[in-house]
């Protein structure tokens, strides 16, 4: 019997990150409560910029912004948000960034739990992902339920399912 295999990895697709960025731009202009508001959103390669008026305004431009990325099948702990920060004239900013590769904690606790699932399944710590390898596909897909389950930190992809 072959050798079955996956890895895991912790990845953002900027392409519908893109797209939740900008529908959350286009509520923001449409919206009532935004009216004569400097709310905005700034999404560069490294990270992503929100500024608005107050407070009470950067909350509800966060809210549209994570309801936007739910709706494009992005998990919010793909983003790590930053602390409130004040502008000019009165205003706030936030910063965001993204979460690239697996931290070394969660490669322990990934490990920690393929290990402790008594199945016989390898895995390989290869730069910020981790395959498993093992001759059972069942033993595989009882793996991937299992990580699903985990209370990780953050949001994991399956890939090369072979």
């Amino acid at each position: 019997m072959a050798e079955s295999s996956f890895d895991i990895v912790s990845e953002i697709n900027m392409q519908e990150l893109t797209n939740a960025v900008d529908q959350a731009k286009r509520e923001i202009q449409t919206r009532f409560d935004f009216k004569g508001s400097k709310s905005s959103l700034e999404l560069s390669k490294e990270e992503l910029i929100m500024f608005s008026d107050d407070e009470g305004k950067m909350k509800q431009l966060q809210d549209v912004l994570d309801s936007k990325l739910i709706k494009r099948g992005i998990s919010l702990k793909a983003l790590t948000y930053g602390t409130l920060e004040n502008a000019q004239g009165g205003a706030v900013r936030k910063k965001a960034g993204f979460v690239s590769g697996l931290p070394d904690d969660v490669i322990k606790k990934i490990n920690k739990i393929i290990k402790e699932s008594k199945s016989k399944l390898r895995s390989q710590t290869m730069e910020q992902k981790i395959r498993v390898t093992g001759k059972s596909r069942d033993d595989l897909q009882e793996l991937i339920k299992t990580l699903k389950e985990a209370d990780i930190s953050v949001p994991l992809q399956f890939v090369n399912y072979k």
